[in-house]
């Protein structure tokens, strides 16, 4: 499964892939393949991003379209 909204999210802050795997203290290979799909995102990872865009997580796995963490 491809994480497109997690590329969008971070093209749309003007952020590379390094950038942001240096934010979340991963490798920009490991952060690449979230990316891509080509390996899952632990629950962990979901988080800091869910966290640092201040989205759903959700939103992030395409749940919903809905960015707003409910509260």
């Amino acid at each position: 499964m491809k994480y497109q909204r997690i590329q969008d999210l971070r093209v749309d802050s003007d952020l590379s892939q390094r950038e942001i795997s240096e934010i979340l203290h991963i490798t920009q290979r490991s952060y690449s393949h979230y990316e891509t799909g080509s390996r899952g995102i632990p629950i962990e990872m979901l988080i800091r991003l869910a966290d640092y865009y201040d989205i759903s997580i959700d939103y992030l796995v395409g749940r919903t379209d809905r960015k707003e963490v409910l509260k």
